[in-house]
């Protein structure tokens, strides 16, 4: 049974909007076959998780047993109740400064109820239907503070990493800098030695061999390396005592009237951050398989797994990007796939607690420092640094408003900035298709005509095939160059469909010419498929003609093109 439709010229109703893509998948038939996909896929995501989960935690002044919870209870409830076939839920690094700032303000206890609050606020976000509204986030926004958080994350973990001793590390970042500095004499060099082992693994093993578990094989070698030869550093068990084998029991936190108020500030932050990063991961899933998000039901589902996870004494719980990416190219089919992540992770925790008194906080820094060097759209930034000086400017304001003020003042700012250039951009657009939205509301997968999705095809190991619905100049943009980032050399092909997008301007050329450029060089073929003569005047305008690219008026010919050789 497929989806609930509607016209285009029907306005979604409450079930088109609200009913969980797992009611939608069970609905076309769910057996064995399916099963063992998601098991797979699931699997797969969670030993990614894993590691990064407990680092997350522990560089946001939370234990690791907490980025735990939040990523069991979190992830089941985002994938069990969303609007995405393929989000994978649980703590991401972009929260990592606001938890942090909010442990250090109001203590534990206001970081779980912060969490309560914004999963509240999100929910009814999504009840109100403004999930189609935070799409509007402007490109160089979601740029400029996400690449300010990884320089955060990335000092925060200094400390660890050279395994410096500090009796009080600042939290701002031009006195931290310089308290770092003054304690060098107390480098470890064994700590050092496994930070840079840990990062040297990494990147080694995405280089050489892609589908391996890179990070958890570099923390297990590191914890590994660390009990046999009693090396001298700090791990999980000397500073948390290791972590338990079971979830705790739920509980509310302390709700009372002056609490609320001092951390309402927190939750709002939460709550806007959580929102975009939530829906921006949707779009990436949706892109990569070519079908359609809601929104607002995701809203929803974020705001009960923030709920959920603040009840387990976990904290902020988002969609996140690289693992949502893995689930899609692990091939799962829906959103059972994430759910078993969930429990996978439950099993783990349950089995190999003891172990993990062994990993050593410098090898998670080392995964921290691989986690914020990709957080930075590198392609993206240059993209935009020669595109114009509005681009720029609303890149530097949002960039060193996030490291030297504040993430909410900075996505503010730059919204607003974001705003002008847009108006006037739109001022200057003479002609623009005709009664095509700009950004696609909240529907049913089969409300417009597309082929069925087909798991194995979006897993294809020759092939990745990227579809862009919408204008591309704002946040396609991101989400897009946020996934093909990571097309590897042993792929054949990369396939990006615009046959759903109505306007693009010099922002989104730049960025397919980057992308072009990048996979001419990894000798991957760039096919460009259902672009209207207009766009495709663009492209060429930028220079993407052959041999850098190929043009096809479909998915499908570029497939039978790409498998005739």
């Amino acid at each position: 049974m497929k989806d609930q439709t509607t016209t285009p010229s029907e306005a979604p109703g409450f079930l088109d909007l609200f009913t969980p893509k797992l009611v939608t998948v069970l609905r076309e038939g769910y057996g064995p076959a399916q099963l063992r996909t998601d098991a797979i896929a699931g699997l797969t995501v969670a030993i990614v998780a894993l590691p990064l989960s407990m680092a997350i935690a522990i560089a946001s002044g939370a234990t690791p047993a907490q980025g735990l919870y939040t990523a069991i209870v979190g992830g089941f409830l985002v994938s069990a109740l969303g609007g995405s076939r393929f989000q994978i839920g649980g703590p991401a690094g972009a929260f990592i400064v606001l938890v942090a700032a909010t442990v250090a303000q109001h203590g534990m206890d206001g970081l779980i109820l912060a969490t309560f609050l914004s999963g509240l606020m999100m929910a009814a976000a999504g009840l109100l239907r403004l999930g189609t509204f935070i799409k509007f986030i402007p490109f160089p926004v979601t740029v400029g503070f996400t690449a300010g958080i990884a320089v955060i994350i990335l000092a925060s973990q200094l400390r660890e990493f050279f395994g410096l001793t500090l009796a009080n590390e600042p939290g701002e970042l031009l006195e931290k800098i310089p308290a770092l500095w003054a304690a060098r004499d107390s480098l470890t060099p064994a700590a050092l030695g496994l930070a840079v082992a840990t990062v040297g693994v990494i990147v080694g093993l995405r280089r050489w061999r892609p589908h391996w578990p890179g990070m958890l094989i570099a923390v297990g070698l590191a914890a590994a390396a660390t009990a046999v030869m009693a090396l001298p550093v700090e791990t999980i068990g000397t500073k948390f005592g290791g972590i338990p084998s079971s979830l705790p029991p739920p509980a509310l936190p302390n709700l009372s009237v002056d609490k609320i108020v001092a951390v309402l500030p927190a939750a709002l932050s939460f709550t806007l951050l959580g929102a975009i990063e939530s829906l921006l991961s949707a779009v990436v899933a949706d892109g990569m398989t070519g079908r359609r998000h809601r929104s607002n039901c995701e809203l929803v589902a974020q705001g009960v797994a923030n709920v959920g996870s603040s009840l387990f004494g976990g904290f902020c719980v988002t969609g996140t990007i690289a693992r949502t990416a893995t689930n899609v190219r692990s091939g799962a089919h829906g959103p059972v796939a994430g759910m078993l992540h969930a429990l996978f992770l439950l099993l783990f925790m349950l089995i190999a607690a003891p172990l993990a008194a062994y990993i050593p906080l410098a090898a998670l820094a080392g995964v921290l420092a691989v986690v914020a060097w990709n957080m930075i759209e590198k392609p993206a930034i240059a993209v935009l640094l020669r595109s114009d000086w509005g681009e720029a400017t609303v890149l530097g304001a949002t960039f060193f408003l996030t490291i030297f003020r504040d993430l909410t003042e900075a996505i503010v700012v730059g919204f607003a900035l974001g705003s002008v250039l847009f108006i006037h951009r739109m001022s200057r657009s003479t002609e623009v298709a005709t009664r095509t939205a700009f950004v696609g509301r909240d529907e049913a997968d089969d409300a417009h005509p597309r082929g069925a999705y087909d798991e194995a095809q979006a897993a294809n190991p020759d092939v990745v095939i990227y579809r862009i619905s919408g204008a591309l100049f704002f946040g396609a943009t991101a989400s897009i160059g946020s996934v093909l980032d990571r097309i590897q050399d042993t792929h054949k092909a990369l396939i990006v469909d615009f046959s759903a997008v109505p306007f693009l301007d010099s922002t989104g050329a730049n960025m397919i010419e980057g992308l072009a450029h990048k996979a001419h060089q990894r000798g991957v073929a760039l096919w460009l498929t259902g672009a209207s003569r207009d766009i495709r005047r663009v492209f060429i305008t930028h220079g993407l003609r052959r041999p850098l690219v190929r043009y096809a008026a479909s998915i499908d010919n570029a497939l039978a093109a790409t498998r005739s050789g």
